[in-house]
């Protein structure tokens, strides 16, 4: 995990098992350690040092873990709790895109991102970086099935909206009906699979009267959680 926000969200997760940090001077500062007498887990270093560490072009800002993975929840573990909404991601595998989810997802107070036991993005690296943090407070849920998950939601009386440029209902009426809320959103370019599709409660779609006929998905996914944060008030 590298980057300051990520890094510090990290640190101060105390589900998060961290083995190792990398840290400049300055970083170790700015996330309120004292670089005279740092935790034993702490290595001071030049930035020149963590970039050898690092894939070329990583933006660490002086700052980087190696930390176990958090545990996933599953599904089941969902279905019961309707208070807060869920993102479902359908084989979206762009690191950066999942990791700018997740931080929307954090921002709009979801319960968490649901995505397959395959084909996804490991939570870590670049989008750790892109999540901003998000990743810490946010939990990851997996599934083996999406749309069996989606059925397991839809029988507990959730309404689950897939995004899909090509419906005719809009978000806001999407959100119309009652009951705790999922929203799935598909791989740029592809979209939802239509299993996925045929799974969720409606399809509905962004209004957009300019000149553009999609957007990048996690600028999609901000507008489609703000809309679910107007619906719950």
């Amino acid at each position: 995990i590298w980057g300051l926000h990520a890094a510090g969200a990290a640190l101060a997760n105390p589900r998060r098992r961290i083995r190792e940090a990398l840290l400049t001077r300055n970083a170790a500062q700015r996330l309120g350690l004292d670089p005279d007498a740092p935790p034993a887990f702490v290595k001071l270093m030049e930035p020149r040092d963590i970039d050898n560490r690092l894939p070329e072009g990583a933006v660490h800002q002086g700052a980087c873990l190696r930390a176990a993975p958090l545990e996933a929840l599953d599904i089941s573990d969902m279905v019961s709790l309707p208070e807060k909404p869920l993102v479902i991601l359908d084989q979206l595998t762009d690191p950066q895109n999942v990791g700018a989810v997740f931080r929307s997802a954090a921002a709009f107070g979801f319960g968490g991102v649901v995505m397959q036991t395959r084909r996804a993005p490991a939570l870590g690296g670049a989008l750790a970086k892109a999540a901003a943090g998000g990743i810490e407070t946010t939990p990851e849920v997996r599934a083996v099935n999406l749309a069996r998950a989606i059925d397991a939601l839809t029988d507990a009386g959730w309404v689950v909206v897939g995004l899909d440029g090509s419906a005719t209902e809009t978000l806001a009426d999407a959100y119309a009906e009652r009951g705790p809320l999922a929203i799935v959103l598909g791989a740029e370019g592809s979209g939802l699979r239509p299993a996925v599709a045929n799974a969720c409660s409606k399809l509905a779609k962004i209004p957009m009267p300019g000149d553009m006929e999609s957007l990048n998905v996690s600028n999609a996914a901000a507008i489609a959680f703000y809309e679910a944060s107007r619906r719950r008030g």
